[in-house]
C-alpha cells in the first residue's frame, strides 16, 4: 500500500501540534514493511520534519533573516504546490493524505481516495467571536470533509462536532488519539526560577491567557517566590503593557525552547495549567503527564475525554475557579501528588505506535 503526504502543513508551520502528529505519523508508517510512505516536500523549515532520515528536504534559510526572504519563501511554496501536483498527477499512490485543508489537489486526484484528518472545529463554533472573514477557509475545510472517503477526528470530542455541525455519517469517521513525543532520557536544564506555573502555547483568542492573567494575578502578588512562566509566541504590547500595569513584569517570563528544555520546564514547574476555551486534543496535556507534572484545565471540549481523572478542572469562565484550582495544585502537596500519579497512569493509555496502527487500519479499510 503506497500513502502520499503533501507539503501544506511542513511548508507553513515551523513549530506545531499538526506538523509534530504528521512526522510521528508518517515516520511511524516508514518502519512498516508493508507501506510505502512519500512526503512530497521540496524546502520547510519545519522542527520536527529534520528528524525523518529519509525526508531530505531542503532547509538553507532557517534562522536567517535578509531583505527578499519573504520573496523566496513564497517562490519554496509555490515550488512545493507544484511538486505535490507532479505527485498526484504521477498516480504512483493508492491513498492520498493531505496535512491540510487546501483542496488545490482536488483537480488531479480523480478516482484515487483520500483520507483527511480533521483536528478541531474552532473556526466554526466561535466564528461569531474570534474568526470572522475565515469564510473560505471553513469553505474549503467543508468541502473536503464531504468529499473524503475517510474522516480521521483526533478525538470523541471532534468526532462529534463534525456530525453536529456538518451532518456526516459517523461510520464515515474514526478517532485516532495522538500521543507525546517529549524524551526523558534528553533533557537540558536551563536556568528558571525555584517556582513556578507553566502556560504553554498561543495566548490570543480561545486561548483565554487574559482570563487566566487574571485569576493568577492575586496569586502572583501575594506569593513573592512564584514566577509564571510562558513558553511560545513573543509577548505582544499588550500583554506587557498588562503586566507592566499591574507592577509584575519582573515575575512573567517568557521562552522559546527546544523539546530537551521543554521537558525541563515540565518537570520542574509546580503546575502546568491550560486554560484554552478549545482544543481539538491536548497534546500538552501529555507531555505533562509524562514528565510529573500537574495539570490543571479548563472543563471544556475535549479535555475530560484525554486528561479524565489525571487532571483537576475549572470553568474557564470563573477566574475564581481557575483561581482555586491553580492554588490546590501548587499549595497542597497530597493533591500534587495523587495528580501527578494519576497523570502518569493516564499517560500510559497514549502511544505513536498506536496512532501509527489505528491509522493504517484506517487506510487499509478503504482499499
Amino acid at each position: 500500500m503506497k500513502i502520499l503526504y503533501d507539503h501544506q502543513i511542513f511548508a507553513g508551520q515551523v513549530y506545531g501540534g499538526i506538523s509534530r502528529y504528521f512526522t510521528e505519523l508518517i515516520g511511524g508508517l516508514h518502519l512498516d514493511k508493508n507501506l510505502k510512505v512519500k512526503l512530497s516536500l521540496i524546502y520547510s523549515e519545519n522542527f520536527y520534519i529534520k528528524d525523518l532520515d529519509f525526508c531530505k528536504c531542503l532547509s538553507f534559510l532557517s534562522g536567517k533573516n535578509f531583505k527578499g526572504k519573504d520573496r523566496l519563501l513564497r517562490f519554496f511554496h509555490n515550488l512545493n504546490r507544484l511538486n505535490s501536483v507532479l505527485s498526484l498527477k504521477r498516480k504512483k499512490f493508492d491513498i492520498f493524505h493531505p496535512t491540510e485543508y487546501d483542496p488545490y489537489f482536488l483537480d488531479y486526484i480523480e478516482d484515487k481516495p483520500f483520507v483527511l484528518t480533521v483536528y478541531d472545529m474552532i473556526h466554526e463554533i466561535f466564528y461569531d467571536k474570534y474568526f470572522l472573514g475565515s469564510e473560505p477557509f471553513i469553505k474549503n475545510k467543508k468541502k473536503l470533509i464531504e468529499k473524503a472517503s475517510k474522516i480521521i477526528a483526533i478525538s470523541h470530542n471532534t468526532k462529534k462536532d463534525i456530525i453536529k455541525l456538518y451532518s456526516v455519517n459517523p461510520d464515515k469517521i474514526e478517532v485516532v488519539h495522538l500521543a507525546n513525543s517529549l524524551d526523558l532520557t534528553k533533557i537540558t536544564k536551563i536556568k528558571t526560577p525555584e517556582r513556578f506555573i507553566l502556560f504553554i502555547g498561543g495566548r490570543g483568542r480561545y486561548k483565554n491567557f487574559a482570563l487566566f492573567f487574571k485569576a493568577v494575578l492575586p496569586i502572583l502578588q501575594k506569593d513573592k517566590t512564584l514566577y509564571l512562566i510562558c513558553v511560545g509566541n513573543e509577548f505582544t504590547v499588550t500583554e506587557k503593557l498588562l503586566f507592566k500595569e499591574n507592577d509584575i513584569s519582573e515575575k512573567i517570563k517568557h521562552y522559546i525552547l527546544d523539546d530537551s528544555a521543554l521537558t525541563y520546564l515540565y518537570s520542574k514547574a509546580l503546575a502546568f495549567v491550560f486554560s484554552s476555551l478549545y482544543e481539538g486534543f491536548g497534546i500538552p496535556i501529555l507531555e505533562a503527564f509524562n514528565c510529573g507534572c500537574p495539570v490543571a484545565l479548563s472543563k471544556a471540549s475535549c479535555f475530560p475525554e484525554i486528561a479524565q481523572d489525571g487532571a483537576l478542572y475549572f470553568d474557564p469562565n470563573n477566574s475564581e475557579s481557575i483561581k482555586d484550582i491553580v492554588e490546590a495544585l501548587i499549595y497542597d502537596d497530597n493533591v500534587r501528588s495523587k495528580q501527578i500519579k494519576l497523570g502518569l497512569a493516564r499517560a500510559k493509555n497514549f502511544s505513536w505506535r498506536n496512532t501509527v496502527i489505528k491509522t493504517s487500519e484506517v487506510y487499509k479499510s478503504i482499499l
